[in-house]
């Protein structure tokens, strides 16, 4: 059966090629329509150049390519090895995809900054090259420079990493003319999407190719000089708008503690870097300083996996009242509150080793606790109340009242641990505890 429009496949004659649609019924594809589609594609990849989110990774090839002094021959393989880039990052996003597609999800173009870990990991990667192009980092054959190398480099790696990144910082990215082309892809055989991923790829890759062929366009460039060094470090904020774009995507997804410790991790890394690039001469403390940098940056990927699996939590606590405690009690359910505030790290701290984990929250079912949060970022009469009646003058402080109305509440130690709250819960459960104020 043909239906209308271009992106189904009406046309006049020609043999078509038949590609299941989302509804399951069959749509065919003339050689005439997919051709209409591929230069679609083609105009949205190439309209992907003027996009913010990738002027800044464009920029600094095109800024190496300003200074290089190579053969005709030289300039058309830096071209082609990065259009060899962008269009295997394209084919790479589009199998990844079709695969979650043939799987049941709902994948579609950008579906990769869905995941916290990627976003935080590319907020990361931009920090670190906008340190670097304002001077504060300085590169070497460290493991630290292994990222940077991959696209600074001059040679055809370079530029085929260029165009590795260049795809992957455009995937947020959709134009006017790359839309209909994309939703028309993901109704299609492998094949006939992959195709379009194909053409898409070729067409933002296609002013780095042209510039690399066209003596014309090559001579408009300016001759290298003084000015090089001012616009690097100009193209440092770019990249920092980025990262600041990235975090924030990052707080949609996870919240403010999410933000919070990527922001950590983002201090971490640069002091992992420092580390770096100014270790001693004695030998024992070189080392020590290498592994100690070097662990910094396993941290700072901690801390993104760390923020990830606690974006869900803010969902399983309500606000505090002494009269919501009283009503939950009366009901026979036991209760926990945390005590809190933004502007408190051991807070923070807490909540992310101990109060977030999926351990605590299986405990917190299986005793059908209650979680109450009181929130002291603002200043609060009524929290101040309770504080001192528990003898703080401020927070953390972690109560636990057992379901039993007439039972004393258990005070837990400022710095928590997993085990130990579910060691307390239950405890609490159980009537084992006798604590007092």
């Amino acid at each position: 059966m043909e239906t209308s429009g271009p992106a189904s496949g009406a046309g006049s004659g020609g043999t078509g090629i038949a590609a299941g649609s989302p509804s399951g019924s069959s749509t065919t594809v003339t050689p005439g329509n997919l051709l209409f589609i591929w230069l679609l594609a083609a105009g949205g990849g190439l309209i992907l150049n003027l996009m913010p989110c990738v002027f800044p990774v464009l920029s600094l090839k095109a800024l190496s390519f300003a200074a290089s002094s190579g053969s005709n021959h030289s300039h058309h393989m830096h071209g082609w090895a990065y259009t060899a880039g962008v269009v295997v990052s394209f084919l790479a996003a589009a199998s990844l995809i079709l695969i979650a597609r043939a799987a049941g999800e709902s994948a579609g173009w950008g579906f990769q900054l869905q995941s916290p870990v990627f976003v935080g990991f590319m907020t990361y990667l931009f920090l670190i090259m906008g340190l670097s192009l304002s001077g504060m980092v300085h590169f070497g054959s460290s493991l630290m420079g292994l990222g940077q190398g991959l696209t600074a480099n001059s040679g055809l790696r370079g530029s085929f990493f260029t165009g590795i990144l260049a795809a992957v910082v455009a995937s947020p990215c959709t134009g006017p003319l790359m839309a209909p082309a994309l939703g028309f892809a993901l109704t299609q055989t492998p094949l006939v999407a992959l195709s379009v991923f194909i053409a898409l790829g070729l067409g933002m890759a296609f002013p780095f190719l042209l510039l690399s062929y066209s003596p014309r366009v090559a001579q408009l460039l300016p001759r290298p000089g003084q000015w090089m060094i001012k616009l690097k470090e100009l193209l440092a904020f770019p990249m920092y708008l980025t990262a600041a774009w990235l975090l924030y995507v990052f707080g949609r997804q996870v919240g403010m503690t999410g933000v919070f410790f990527l922001s950590i991790g983002g201090v971490v890394i640069a002091l992992s870097i420092w580390m770096f690039q100014n270790l001693p001469n004695r030998e024992w403390l070189r080392r020590t300083q290498q592994f100690t940098a070097a662990g910094a940056i396993v941290l700072a990927g901690y801390l993104i996996y760390a923020s990830e699996s606690i974006r869900d939590e803010s969902s399983n606590w309500q606000p505090f009242s002494e009269d919501r405690v009283a009503a939950l009690r009366s009901e026979g359910r036991m209760v926990f509150v945390d005590f809190t505030a933004d502007w408190c790290i051991t807070c923070k701290t807490n909540k992310m080793v101990a109060l977030s984990r999926e351990g605590f929250l299986e405990a917190v079912d299986q005793y059908n606790v209650a979680l109450l949060q009181a929130d002291w970022t603002d200043e609060d009469p009524d929290i101040s109340k309770v504080l001192q009646s528990f003898n703080r003058s401020g927070v953390p402080l972690y109560i636990i009242y057992p379901a039993d109305p007439a039972a004393e509440p258990l005070v837990l130690p400022q710095l928590l641990t997993q085990n130990m709250v579910i060691t307390a819960l239950a405890k609490a459960a159980t009537g084992e505890i006798i604590a007092s104020k």
